[in-house]
């Protein structure tokens, strides 16, 4: 250890974001461990091999691995007061830093482009980054998700994070948490305001805030009603839209391909349109892009090398992504979708193709379930087609005294008077099972939900037992 060096202790290092900017700690030469109590129980044993096999100290979460010369512990938002490791850090004077906290010194020093909205800002996170690496401007990179570009990069251990070489930072913004308020970007991009973790009027003020936070540019998407009403908060604003004469950027002409979508763009600046084909599908998409060539408008860069880096990106993991297929014909998809703006822009990508959907979704959180229950059941309603299926567990349940007043069965009821087929199982295994005996050729099975690598293991688990045509213990872990 170097004079220079700083030695940080991550709790919950293999969480998406904090694996990501520990990374970026690491690839910036300072000294990396961590616990994680997914690692403690056993989950996911391949993604903390691949922390521990490059460089990062891993311990069990009982603070046996916070001693003197830790200089900092960093912690998630959502971490407990009372675990060991931060007791431990208490104890032993050790200073205890935010995620956030840490993330934001980096990037307020920095060129910071923001991306925000409550859907789809992973994905423009990873379009903005790989877009602007492509074109040679060196961004550092702080992503909710894994980046299939990136995977193998030698500035990238599990393709969440870049460490770049210039001074733009692109870096997902967390309204969730409120967190969003310690970012100070150059460049503030907002695709959307939809409900999720809190409700409107808790929200909107706090991207309206963002926003003016803006050093040089806002970025709006005047396709989100919410969102456009923001889209004279900061006098440099520029303004995207799909069939939107009015945007700076105007997609029009959309095309549903087998594996992506096209359109046109029209830039309003000097009166041209371009071509543009995605390798990632959904109209949701072409927002998404027109958010990553906005920013490459705002720094100034060409748009033709801009849309020819971004027809490069080959999306972000669990959106919309295709494990396999089976022998028989029987698709498997994983998919992050949890919110009900996430999960209605899923479903439409899927039904824009024939086959039947059979959609797992895994519901975590009491209370965000029965805060979304009457749009979340709307989203499936309006989604699915009468021969999809819905499949749901019982809500995911951490831990804590939460109040546990509402059930799956509560929305799969509402499903079924919506008039779609919905069907409720205690466990996620009962799920397994049932879609082992019923899939059939031709059908995409989808498992939906929030951040949780076991519902990809889960995915990977009924792939391999649908191609063997037999079922198998890891085709149906418990939640």
């Amino acid at each position: 250890m170097t004079s220079n060096q700083k030695h940080y202790f991550f709790v919950g290092i293999g969480g998406s974001g904090m694996s990501a900017l520990a990374d970026l700690i690491r690839l910036g030469g300072d000294i990396v461990s961590g616990s994680d109590r997914g690692r403690d129980r056993g989950d996911v044993p391949e993604k903390f091999k691949l922390l521990s096999d490059n460089g990062m100290t891993l311990h069990k979460q009982d603070g046996s691995g916070v001693v003197a010369g830790v200089d900092f512990l960093v912690v998630s938002s959502a971490v407990e007061e009372s675990i060991p490791d931060i007791q431990a850090a208490r104890t032993l004077g050790i200073p205890v830093l935010k995620r956030a906290d840490l993330l934001s010194r980096l990037f307020n020093a920095s060129r910071g482009i923001g991306i925000a909205g409550t859907s789809g800002k992973t994905t423009v996170t990873g379009m903005t980054g790989w877009m602007l690496h492509a074109m040679g401007l060196g961004p550092t990179i702080a992503n909710g998700g894994v980046m299939p570009n990136f995977i193998g990069h030698k500035s990238s251990l599990m393709g969440n994070a870049v460490s770049g070489t210039s001074g733009l930072f692109v870096a997902e913004m967390d309204e969730s948490d409120g967190t969003i308020a310690l970012f100070n970007p150059s460049i503030a991009v907002l695709n959307n305001i939809t409900l999720d973790h809190k409700p409107f009027d808790v929200i909107e003020p706090i991207f309206r805030d963002y926003l003016l936070r803006a050093r040089e540019v806002a970025i709006v998407n005047l396709d989100d009603e919410r969102a456009a009403k923001m889209a004279h908060v900061h006098p440099q604003t520029i303004t995207l839209g799909i069939n939107r004469p009015e945007a700076a950027l105007n997609a029009t002409n959309l095309q549903h391909l087998a594996n992506g979508i096209s359109f046109d763009v029209y830039d309003r600046r000097d009166q041209t349109t371009r071509p543009v084909t995605l390798k990632v599908p959904g109209r949701h998409n072409v927002s998404n892009a027109l958010c990553a060539l906005a920013t490459a408008m705002a720094l100034g860069e060409e748009m033709d090398r801009a849309i020819s880096a971004l027809e490069q990106f080959k999306g972000i993991r669990r959106r919309l992504e295709v494990l396999g297929t089976t022998p028989s014909g029987i698709t498997i998809i994983d998919d992050f979708g949890h919110n009900p703006d996430k999960i209605a822009a899923s479903l439409e990508t899927l039904t824009a193709h024939p086959g039947r959907v059979l959609v797992m979704f895994q519901p975590h959180g009491f209370g965000p379930m029965k805060m979304m229950r009457t749009e979340m059941v709307e989203s499936f309603v309006k989604g699915l087609r009468p021969n999809d299926v819905l499949m749901m567990p019982e809500i995911f349940y951490a831990g804590g005294t939460v109040t546990r007043d509402i059930s799956s069965n509560d929305l799969i009821t509402d499903v079924q008077k919506g008039g779609r087929n919905g069907l409720f199982f205690n466990t996620r295994a009962d799920v397994g099972h049932y879609i082992l005996k019923n899939a059939q050729p031709g059908d995409r099975v989808v498992i939906m939900g929030a951040r949780d690598d076991t519902l990809t293991e889960f995915a990977s688990g009924l792939l391999r037992s649908l191609s063997l045509g037999k079922p198998s213990a890891t085709a149906s872990p418990a939640p």
